[in-house]
């Protein structure tokens, strides 16, 4: 079994600012003051990792024993909630910025998640779903706190490209170096999801 215990918590804080960023965008979109858009940067970033902690039992869940999680999703959601206040509204420019770190979001978050299962000597199967559920959760709780229809529900491969990753990250790992199977399977989703994202502003 590869060793993950290097890679997992800088996937992790990285895609915990990547999710606090994209919330604190739509909270600003939404009229949301700073205090609320820190609320959805927390719940946009640690949610999905909470209840993949849940599902196999890891208990504390992991920012109640690390703080550096909430150190990496407060600062960061506030600063982005500040910045995203400054650009023009009305043009999709704050929106295509959510949309294109949702899916660097959705693309770590899935391989942590994928990694968590790994670690707990789960299946392959069972590492693609923890992967996808740890991948979506996080927006779907941001989308829903905003009284939006989350992304998962419409036609844009969401939960399809997480899935996907996840199938390339696990079974690379019988083919190549753990490293390039994350590259591999980042690489994919991110491309993926990005061409979704284009496709759809230009439609």
């Amino acid at each position: 079994m590869p060793d993950f215990s290097s890679l997992t918590p800088i996937l992790a804080i990285i895609a915990t600012a990547v999710m606090a960023a994209s919330a604190a965008i739509q909270g600003s979109r939404q009229g949301f003051d700073p205090f609320g858009a820190i609320v959805l940067a927390i719940v946009a970033s640690v949610g999905g990792g909470t209840l993949r902690d849940l599902l196999i039992g890891a208990t504390p869940v992991f920012w109640l024993t690390d703080m550096s999680y909430l150190a990496t999703a407060i600062p960061i959601g506030l600063l982005t909630y500040f910045l995203a206040r400054k650009l023009k509204k009305g043009n999709g420019r704050r929106m295509r910025l959510l949309l294109y770190f949702d899916a660097m979001g959705l693309a770590l978050f899935t391989l942590t998640g994928a990694q968590a299962a790994l670690e707990n000597d789960l299946s392959m199967a069972s590492a693609v779903v923890l992967g996808c559920i740890t991948g979506v959760a996080g927006g779907m709780f941001r989308d829903v706190l905003c009284g939006l229809q989350p992304s998962i529900l419409k036609q844009d491969l969401y939960a399809t490209i997480s899935i996907i990753g996840g199938i390339l990250y696990t079974g690379g790992l019988n083919y190549m170096p753990e490293a390039a199977s994350l590259a591999i399977a980042f690489v994919f989703m991110i491309t993926l999801r990005s061409i979704v994202i284009y496709r759809s502003s230009i439609s």
